[in-house]
């Protein structure tokens, strides 16, 4: 990741705001569309290229394998730090290839989620006659398994079973960041789950283009959780490293060094369409 190492000590980056899918401009859409489709072109060069999507997506499951999730009791808690900092290199990417383009979340409590499941700028399967970039990605050779899958897939569930805007009020709620990260951590499975397919799978799941967007608002959760408990991280995990990153746990905490904030983070709970 030598090639975006840099971006870490950029001081006072621009402040960008990541906005809800349902509420993208036709314009803002189209960057994240074209941002999506410029990545994986490159990867249809070469897969290793450290700039291109599948080598992105790779990190993640196969075949980087450097996630972190279900952190055992005592153990660092890196699933929402390590995410956040995949998200930021991630999003660098992106705006390598569209500088207009910002990371949207998806918020699977609104009732579009519940009345619509997967949001339609993800389910569409062609725009202007051309493949949707976000409806669906190849997978590396380097991740399939006995040949498979060749490209991502989804079997989502009833959208009446996505996770309810009461259940996350709960969870935001919750004082104790290992409460609040174990707890937000299950939801998280529950929507891998409930996409079926690839993303119910962590070797292939950040292959989806969706994943990004789910994962995306896991982050904002906790950027709300963290306006609302002001508190240290624990201190022993400050200086962890998040490989394969140029970040640390610390460097993590604060996003707006990180260049972005979340459209009206501080003043509308998980449910609401802001």
């Amino acid at each position: 990741m030598n090639a975006h190492a840099h971006h870490a000590a950029t001081p006072k980056p621009l402040l960008r705001h990541r906005k809800n899918v349902e509420l993208l401009r036709p314009d803002q859409l189209e960057a994240l569309r074209q941002a999506f489709a410029q990545l994986n072109k490159i990867s249809s060069n070469v897969v290793t290229d450290n700039r291109g999507y599948q080598y992105l997506a790779g990190l993640h499951g196969l075949p980087g394998q450097y996630c972190q999730h279900g952190d055992p009791p005592g153990s660092d808690p890196l699933f929402l730090p390590w995410h956040r900092a995949y998200l930021y290199v991630f999003e660098l990417a992106l705006r390598d290839q569209a500088a207009d383009a910002s990371l949207a979340w998806w918020d699977w409590t609104s009732p579009a989620s519940h009345a619509n499941g997967i949001p339609q700028a993800f389910d569409t399967a062609q725009v202007n006659g051309q493949p949707n970039p976000l409806a669906k990605a190849p997978v590396q050779p380097a991740a399939r398994q006995s040949g498979r899958p060749t490209e991502t897939f989804r079997s989502p569930r009833a959208p009446s079973s996505l996770p309810s805007a009461d259940r996350i009020r709960q969870i935001l709620s919750l004082r104790s960041f290992s409460d609040f990260t174990a707890q937000l951590e299950d939801v998280h499975n529950r929507v891998h789950g409930w996409v079926g397919g690839t993303m119910g799978i962590i070797p292939w799941a950040a292959y989806d283009p969706i994943f990004w967007a789910h994962h995306t608002n896991i982050d904002r959760l906790w950027r709300i959780w963290q306006l609302r408990h002001p508190q240290r991280f624990s201190d022993r995990f400050l200086n962890t490293a998040l490989p394969p990153f140029p970040l640390t746990v610390e460097q993590t905490l604060n996003i707006k060094p990180l260049g972005y904030d979340y459209a009206s983070s501080t003043t509308h709970v998980p449910g609401t369409h802001a």
